[in-house]
């Protein structure tokens, strides 16, 4: 559980339903920062921003400054980016590298055929019912973050990231294998 409240960092989305909630978290009296790489500044930011927007040299920057100031996650309805990096923190929360909360503002039903998708991938074993947890979803940016402050994971992936003895190898070559000698008659 998100114990001194969710504090709101964001990239992408919707400009309008971003301000929603913008505004949803502000008004809790959270703090509110955007992370944008500056060449998307003048296509992105639109009217007065709430909170604070950093600019960043690029996307991998921006994911990264995302992934440590973000106390939740949560995707609005957006386009292959979106999905992009909504996978990306699912797939993170999966693999333990972070226990943060991954939310979907899910308004008229936009993410309605993903969480299908999702539950189709669960039936057929490909997703865990435990890791089906990870994602939240709500129709209102509300309801949405009460729900991703009341949020405790429930799952165990048994990596410890920072355990040496966990790491593979960082070669891209494969050890050779020992083969029989073959010898002829």
């Amino acid at each position: 559980m998100v114990e001194r409240g969710i504090d709101l960092v964001y990239g992408g989305g919707s400009i309008g339903l971003m301000g929603l909630v913008s505004h949803a978290v502000h008004a809790g009296g959270r703090h509110v920062i955007g992370i944008i790489p500056r060449s998307l500044m003048p296509r992105e930011v639109t009217g007065d921003p709430v909170g604070e927007v950093r600019a960043v040299s690029g996307m991998h920057e921006r994911k990264a400054e995302m992934a440590r100031f973000a106390d939740a996650f949560i995707a609005l309805p957006g386009g292959y980016g979106t999905l992009e990096e909504l996978l990306e923190v699912i797939t993170w929360a999966q693999l333990g590298i972070h226990k943060k909360p991954v939310g979907l503002l899910n308004v008229d039903g936009f993410y309605d055929p993903l969480l299908s998708f999702i539950d189709v991938a669960v039936n057929e074993g490909f997703i865990t019912q435990e890791a089906r947890q990870i994602i939240i979803s709500a129709p209102t940016a509300k309801e949405l973050v009460m729900k991703l402050e009341e949020y405790v994971p429930e799952y165990e992936v048994g990596l410890v990231w920072d355990d040496q003895n966990q790491m593979p190898s960082n070669s891209l070559v494969p050890e050779p294998l020992e083969t029989p000698a073959i010898t002829s008659s």
